[in-house]
């Protein structure tokens, strides 16, 4: 392989030689190293081993105020590369209605690497599968119909330069465990409980954080007793009452509902066609009561180990703390240079002083699109799950995603969840079958009454987000801990 000093020549020269010939910008990613796998253990028996390897080059460049895009895996094929996205942008240059501009930045000489003490790639295949082995011979009983368990690994090396000057190497890695069980309940319905690796949001995020049993594999003996307890719970019935989501649940009402409808490009209307608006606009910022006074949703949240955590995001631009929601008032959005400015642009005024950090890649033949990063609703002080109980008077704990139906632009949405625990008078009483809740975003998170402490906070990861035409799936996380929602629509009509 070419030493990357040599490539990092090559990639600065053909960046002058597009600029001096009339681009507004250019930048490159070169994925050094992409390698992923992923085992699936499915009845014990091994049903996936899949393994992956890339590495090329993906080029932007900015001619008119248009994007061109062009991507090789061919290292000697660099400057057709770069002349092919130039043309793609001098071609987009001809249609495009609002002039796009990068600005200028300081240019910036770093490096970034998520904090791992071994790389899953660096253990023993036979070590991987006796570790899924002993969470899969655990989760296996006679009345047990379907059981799986689950690693998906991931590690990259990606160098970044831009006509900026700026120069930021990128080591990344992921980790994620999945684990499942079914069985059939006394109506002949299958049933499930499921247990996702999660981080705490510190320490590291190598093989040793699948290894570590309170984050994932001493689960497996408390799914099965809550699967157990299903299979012959009433249904819930239909009516209003509160909703306390646990992080298994709260993680995905924050993707959906909040990430999504936050992504500045949607706002613009770039996922029309494919995945839907948003009902957040320009004038909302600043204005909008997008939930109750305890709502405060951050953009990265300084969490050292997550998904959503990459030091710099694929603009250059580094990734930073900030509120997108301020006790409850919509401030901010998931952001990248070139959609605040065409923001900014359309509303013919500063709505945003600068990029969020969220433009993002999933491969170095993909053109990075404006990406949740770690989305969080931060911790408050309403206590434990435990203390959030004894103040509820009529309510369900739910947990673990079944099914989702969203709004085409994130305005209501309808969740169902693998289980239920009933609140009566303060107490937790009994385990309930097939829940489901539902509501309109705004009025369901201005009824947000309780939020959890830093005790039940916990960082979900998603290694499954799509988005994008050609799609792109993204890894993120989720920082998110108890909350509690109140006259919520639940259950279905009979």
């Amino acid at each position: 392989m070419e030493d990357i000093s040599a490539v990092g020549k090559r990639v600065r020269k053909n960046i002058s030689r597009i600029m001096e010939g009339g681009a507004g910008y250019v930048d490159a990613r070169f994925f050094a190293s992409d390698r992923e796998e992923q085992l699936v253990l499915y009845d014990g028996n091994l049903e996936g081993n899949d393994t992956g390897y890339e590495s090329g080059l993906g080029v932007r460049v900015l001619w008119g105020g248009a994007w061109g895009f062009a991507a090789t895996s061919d290292s000697g094929d660099m400057q057709g590369c770069f002349d092919a996205a130039a043309e793609n942008a001098r071609t987009a240059s001809r249609l495009v209605k609002v002039p796009i501009s990068m600005g200028t930045r300081e240019p910036v000489e770093d490096s970034y690497a998520a904090p791992v003490e071994t790389s899953p790639f660096d253990v023993a295949l036979g070590d991987k599968l006796d570790f899924l082995r002993g969470i899969d011979q655990e989760l296996s009983e006679d009345w047990i119909l379907r059981r799986m368990v689950m690693a998906h690994l991931q590690d990259r090396t990606v160098h970044f330069w831009n006509s900026d000057g700026s120069h930021i190497e990128k080591r990344l890695c992921n980790v994620f465990g999945h684990m499942v069980i079914m069985a059939l309940d006394e109506d002949g319905r299958m049933q499930r409980r499921s247990m996702l690796l999660y981080s705490p949001g510190d320490g590291t995020r190598g093989w040793e954080m699948m290894t570590r049993p309170e984050l994932f594999g001493s689960h497996a003996g408390r799914i099965k007793q809550e699967l157990s307890q299903l299979l012959g719970a009433p249904e819930l019935e239909y009516g209003r009452r509160s909703v306390i989501l646990l992080p298994g649940q709260g993680h995905l009402q924050v993707h959906e509902t909040i990430g999504h409808p936050l992504e500045l490009d949607r706002i613009l209307g770039y996922e029309l066609s494919y995945a839907g608006g948003s009902f957040v606009d320009l004038d909302s910022f600043g204005k909008l009561r997008y939930g109750s006074e305890k709502l405060n949703v951050s953009s990265y949240g300084g969490i050292v180990n997550a998904p959503g955590s990459f030091g710099y995001d694929d603009d250059g631009t580094p990734e930073r703390d900030y509120l997108l929601i301020e006790k409850g008032i919509l401030r901010n959005a998931l952001s990248s240079r070139a959609m605040v400015d065409e923001a900014n642009k359309r509303a013919g005024r500063t709505v945003f002083e600068d990029s969020g950090g969220a433009a993002r890649a999933t491969a170095f033949y993909r053109a990075p699109i404006d990406r949740m990063t770690n989305v969080n609703i931060e911790p408050g002080d309403d206590g434990t799950l435990e203390d959030i109980i004894a103040e509820t008077e009529d309510g369900i704990v739910v947990d673990n995603p079944t099914s989702w139906s969203i709004g085409s632009n994130r305005e209501h949405f309808h969740f169902g969840c693998e289980i239920a625990w009933e609140v009566k008078e303060g107490r937790r009483t009994r385990v309930l079958r097939n829940p489901t809740y539902q509501g309109h975003t705004l009025e369901f998170y201005r009824s947000l009454s309780a939020v959890g402490d830093r005790s039940t906070w916990r960082v979900e990861q998603v290694n499954n987000c799509g988005k994008g035409e050609p799609n792109q799936v993204m890894q993120i996380g989720h920082g998110v801990p108890v909350v509690r929602f109140d006259d919520v629509i639940t259950g279905e009509r009979g």
